[in-house]
């Protein structure tokens, strides 16, 4: 992995609990905030860049919305003193921000990402993040995603929407991989 790294943790705020989420069952990945701790603290033991992404909602019924304690982060994963945050209004860390320019800037060629949900803004970022150049590496385990029905109304489990998502983003957005290859490959860079 080239370095610097920046890792991006995406949307991991205490909104992710709210019951709507889970209305058509429940997550998958219940360690997620526990990896992406441990990618966190490694992060800063290395120095590396942190940049944690905040989505702050307009909508008024959102849990995410600005104002309100589901829009504070979780606090395994909160940002200490002089982390960088990112609000974002979109699905995408890249829309409506200065992101890509910032990690230009900074002379930042590979991200790693975690955060929620997979199928939602984790994908959108990986996809703009591969698709803008970004070396972009997606820990599989430090991320999640709920139930949901496809487009044919059929429900599919947490699982199987994680998987499919992680299938989509694999291989042509980013590396998709465990918080333990991450680690090992940040170790040896």
């Amino acid at each position: 992995m080239p370095r610097p790294a920046a890792l991006l943790i995406i949307d991991l705020q205490k909104a992710i609990d709210a019951p709507y989420h889970a209305v058509e069952g429940p997550r998958n990945n219940p360690q997620a905030e526990a990896n992406a701790a441990r990618l966190l603290a490694t992060w800063r033991q290395a120095g590396q860049p942190i940049i944690h992404v905040r989505h702050d909602s307009v909508l008024a019924d959102s849990a995410y919305r600005p104002g309100q304690p589901g829009n504070d982060f979780k606090p395994e994963v909160a940002p200490l003193p002089g982390e960088t945050v990112l609000p974002k209004r979109t699905n995408s860390a890249f829309i409506g921000t200065t992101l890509a320019d910032d990690l230009r800037r900074q002379g930042i060629a590979a991200l790693v990402i975690a955060g929620v949900v997979t199928n939602n803004s984790v994908e959108a970022t990986v996809r703009m993040a591969g698709n803008l150049g970004f070396d972009t590496w997606l820990a599989e385990d430090a991320c999640f995603a709920f139930a949901r029905r496809d487009w044919r109304g059929v429900l599919q489990d947490a699982a199987t929407v994680h998987a499919m998502s992680l299938a989509n983003m694999d291989g042509e957005y980013a590396r998709v991989v465990a918080t333990d290859a991450v680690l090992a490959a940040l170790a040896l860079a």
